[in-house]
């Protein structure tokens, strides 16, 4: 009896010293980083593997995460903190399909709808485009909610079924939902990061998006990092920190990396919300489209193309000759969607017109990201239902003449006006203030600010 206690006391015993080990582990990494020491790798390595494991408390990695928003990373561990990230799941590999990959990751803004013709258009010109994407939070819209406006179309592919379409000469491009093994250590930490008040770091952003795109395999990147009001970054400066941040992940990495900073005062093209983006894109694949939408687009093609080695193809010419708008349909039909099915359209519009004559001054792109999210285009939380019709759709843009009467937005929407609390009557006091009306122009400002990397 003693002895069979006494085993089971020493089990206990041993268990216990296990724990308060890791506890107080967890607790002096917290403490380097907190007294602005740098980490050393075995302790990222053991943290991240730790907290993926269950074994470091939420608590203990959120108080990590405020230490590393206060301290700050050097650049050797972000890559480290990165890397340990990736390690955290699956690894995928595309090095032999006959083409070479490139992707693209933007950082998010008001009407940024580019993923959806740059993808069949690079794949046009030669390259594989394997997109991880995700759904819209917040004002900025996601780019798999617009994609599942298009009837039948589906987000979550099967490793070899994304494999098959990037392989096949007529497609080569695919716009999926990246699979819940790929490093499933940044999806626990930013959903911590997301309530505890620690998503403003320049180094745990930076890993986050790195640790995604490094997984997924391709073999190039090309950022879109957007700064002014509708983007997450709204100062310059924060923007070139976390463009370079980036693409020294990646190079650090091996993998080629370049970023274009570019502007997000205004919104991108002349609609916010899914199935009005979806249509836009279809515009520009067509040769038409907003001019900054075509602009972005053919930026960032070149881009991709310069990185994955392809020379003597000028994306323009795709888009010209319709070779792009074949991709995307057989892009769209690949995935399961129709791409001559009708796209949903919302129930009931409305009309701003403009009270006065004269130039439109400004148009601010967070109070139309945030009018199309109240319309049900997006959504307050994951896992929220969004409505495929709603959105904003923009009539003039900053620099435009204007008359009486002359229609400025059109406000699309399903909810019925019930009361003051309603979706339509919250988006009509935020779009009140998006928007100005002048004599005189406004200075025109540059598409693209800046490039970033090799």
């Amino acid at each position: 009896m003693n002895g069979r206690f006494g085993a089971l006391n020493g089990v206990n015993a041993s268990v216990h010293s296990a724990t308060d080990r890791a506890f107080h582990d967890v607790v002096s990494i917290i403490r380097a980083k907190r007294d602005g020491h740098a980490l050393s790798d075995a302790q990222i390595d053991w943290v991240i593997a730790g907290f993926t494991r269950g074994e470091v408390a939420d608590e203990q990695m959120a108080a990590l995460a405020m230490a590393v928003v206060w301290r700050g990373m050097t650049r050797a561990e972000t890559d480290r903190w990165t890397a340990a990230m990736i390690a955290s799941g699956s690894r995928m590999d595309f090095t032999d399909l006959p083409r070479p990959t490139v992707d693209k990751h933007s950082t998010g803004g008001v009407g940024d709808k580019i993923t959806l013709p740059l993808a069949p258009l690079v794949a046009a010109c030669g390259a594989a485009v394997p997109q991880l994407s995700g759904r819209g939070l917040g004002h900025t819209g996601g780019t798999l909610d617009k994609l599942e406006s298009i009837p039948g179309w589906r987000a979550d592919l099967e490793p070899a079924r994304m494999r098959e379409i990037l392989a096949d000469p007529a497609i080569g491009a695919v716009v999926c939902a990246a699979g819940a093994d790929l490093a499933p250590a940044d999806k626990r930490l930013y959903a911590l990061r997301d309530v505890t008040g620690t998503v403003e770091s320049i180094p745990l952003i930076a890993s986050s998006i790195m640790s995604k795109k490094i997984a997924e395999g391709t073999g190039a990147l090309v950022l879109d990092v957007k700064v002014g009001s509708g983007a997450f970054m709204k100062e310059r400066a924060h923007a070139d920190e976390l463009a370079t941040a980036m693409v020294e992940i990646g190079t650090d990495a091996g993998l080629r990396t370049v970023a274009l900073v570019t502007a997000m005062d205004t919104p991108l093209g002349r609609t916010a919300g899914n199935a009005l983006e979806v249509a836009e894109s279809v515009e520009v694949l067509a040769g038409g489209g907003p001019a900054d939408v075509v602009e972005l687009t053919l930026a960032l093609a070149r881009e991709m193309l310069l990185a994955a080695g392809i020379d003597g193809i000028d994306p323009a010419d795709r888009l010209a000759d319709g070779t792009a708008m074949d991709r995307w349909r057989a892009m769209i039909a690949a995935q399961g969607g129709d791409p001559d099915a009708a796209l949903p359209r919302a129930r009931h519009t409305e009309v701003i017109r403009a009270p006065e004559a004269g130039v439109l001054t400004r148009m601010d792109a967070m109070a139309v990201g945030l009018t199309a999210w109240h319309l049900g285009a997006g959504r307050a939380k994951q896992g929220d239902p969004v409505s495929a019709g709603a959105g904003v759709e923009m009539h003039v843009k900053p620099g435009d003449s204007v008359g009486v009467g002359d229609a400025l937005f059109t406000l699309h929407f399903d909810d019925e006006r019930q009361d003051e609390e309603g979706r339509f009557n919250r988006a009509g006091r935020e779009l009140a203030g998006a928007w100005e009306i002048g004599a005189d122009a406004p200075q025109a400002v540059p598409l693209i600010l800046d490039r970033i990397g090799d």
